[in-house]
């Protein structure tokens, strides 16, 4: 709860029942990437009274004060995290739509020699891969 509470003071917002609640959702899901969705079925199976619109207002207000990134990966519905400051890519397996984390720093390597060569310094980037299982040899 501490943690919680210093991480919205930090980021300037007040301290209130909904944001705490949804903060701790992310902190004990198993899954690190979660659909408003998925937050506001979780508060329900605890009996908070916390509406699906105040899930998305406060997502909003998160992702505004840096404490969520918000994912938009193709076909699905948005997708939030909590930034824990390591950058990292992902894998989106297109059968089930589960999301995998990953870090290669060969492939960040790449990223900024192409972008020297063109005469450019990375500022940010996002790499997202769609994948699919590899049918299995019988």
């Amino acid at each position: 709860m501490e943690q919680e509470t210093r991480d919205l003071r930090k980021a300037g917002l007040k301290v209130t029942h909904p944001r705490m609640r949804i903060l701790q959702v992310f902190e004990e899901a198993d899954e690190r990437h979660l659909t408003a969705e998925d937050i506001y079925k979780r508060l329900l199976a605890h009996q908070e009274d916390i509406g699906l619109a105040t899930v998305y207002r406060v997502l909003t207000q998160f992702e505004a004060a840096g404490i969520v990134m918000k994912h938009n990966f193709e076909g699905g519905q948005a997708v939030y995290e909590l930034d824990r400051g390591k950058h990292h890519d992902h894998m989106i397996d297109i059968d089930s739509g589960k999301v995998i984390e990953f870090i290669s720093e060969e492939i960040e390597r790449l990223q900024h020699e192409i972008a020297e060569r063109h005469g450019y310094v990375i500022e940010d980037h996002s790499l997202v891969l769609y994948v699919r299982p590899k049918k299995k040899a019988r």
